[in-house]
């Protein structure tokens, strides 16, 4: 064997169009793509607040020792808080996307069933999983087994209510089976969390996003949350120290700070009608009940997409569905008239 320089993995994928269509946040890639794009990239191809929360600040010496399980138990009791999990088990995770990956870990009932359209990680977490579309899901429940969904749903912004989703994981528990929720983004719709109706003995399971309503994605900081039992076992796969003291600090403050959640919901409100209207304007129909991104679905949206990237505007295309596109919400007025203007040059 020859020696030379050892082998790294970088990106799983290497070709900045398949990129693109696998997860949202790839300015990179595009850049690559469209490399006469006008920067900087104006990135609305994910869900993530453009606003983000800037209450706190870690110094490099609060990282100098491990985390303490006192500011482990402080980010769980404001987390807790903010989702109304009053008796819920909770644990955090080094972001939901983490948690997903470990279900297939957890030993759950199967059958397993994914609802779809959804986020993309959700096939590969249950591998082998069979895809039901949303009317499915009460006859999938009366067979017991595992049913993962995503509420509010992702790309399409559909809403469950709660009551609904407490009711169908009864119709799941009566059969052994489990229900499995994905809330990256209920942060942003008040009202559409399960957790408030759950106890620790429910055979539920949720995953909630940190970064995506507070815009610090980089955090990476997420949590599960409900039945005792199943959120014991994601945290046994975590170990001592599953997030970073950084995230404890900046994750506790966050969620402490209710004045700028109360405020961060009512502007959401006014930034998505304004997107709304944008998309209107220029024939595109705006479908979701989630304010942090817009589905649009036309025959042309191919090329809507390029015309976008070639205006240095990145959106979220979908190669399983090529007329779908997810539009997040641009990050200010300037933002906003820049996708005006790129939709209305023809």
């Amino acid at each position: 064997m020859k020696d030379g320089p050892p082998m790294l993995l970088t990106d799983p994928f290497p070709e900045p169009a398949a990129a693109l269509t696998y997860h949202g946040g790839r300015p990179d890639a595009a850049a690559r793509l469209y490399p006469d794009a006008p920067t900087p990239w104006l990135d609305l191809s994910t869900g993530i607040n453009p606003v983000a929360w800037e209450g706190a600040e870690v110094p490099l010496a609060a990282l100098r020792a491990l985390p303490t399980p006192t500011e482990l138990s402080a980010l769980h009791h404001a987390a807790a808080a903010a989702f109304g999990a009053r008796d819920a088990a909770i644990t955090a995770l080094p972001g939901s996307e983490v948690g997903l990956r470990l279900l297939a870990a957890l030993a759950l009932p199967r059958p397993w069933h994914v609802v779809a359209p959804s986020y993309r990680t959700h096939a590969a977490a249950l591998p082998g999983a069979a895809t039901i579309d949303a009317e499915a899901v009460d006859a999938v429940a009366r067979g017991g087994g595992t049913l993962l969904l995503t509420n509010p749903n992702n790309p399409d912004g559909r809403c469950w209510p709660a009551a609904r989703l407490h009711a169908l994981a009864q119709a799941l528990a009566d059969r052994g089976g489990v229900l499995v929720v994905d809330e990256a983004f209920a942060d942003a719709v008040p009202g559409a969390s399960v957790l408030p109706l759950l106890a620790r003995d429910d055979r539920v399971l949720v995953f909630r996003s940190f970064g995506k309503f507070f815009g610090l994605a980089g955090v990476r900081l997420g949590f599960a949350a409900g039945g005792a039992a199943l959120v014991g076992a994601v945290a046994a796969r975590l170990g001592s120290w599953p997030v970073s003291t950084a995230a404890l600090r900046i994750g506790t403050a966050a969620y402490r700070d209710t004045a700028w959640i109360a405020a961060t919901r009512e502007r959401l409100a006014t930034t998505v009608a304004e997107l709304d209207a944008v998309l209107t304007a220029h024939d595109l129909t705006p479908v979701g009940a989630c304010p942090l991104f817009r589905q649009i679905e036309r025959d042309d949206a191919p090329l809507l997409f390029e015309r976008l990237a070639r205006a240095g505007i990145l959106v979220r295309p979908f190669n399983e569905a090529p007329a779908r596109l997810r539009i997040g919400l641009p990050g200010g007025a300037a933002a906003l008239a820049r996708l005006d203007a790129a939709l209305g040059d023809r």
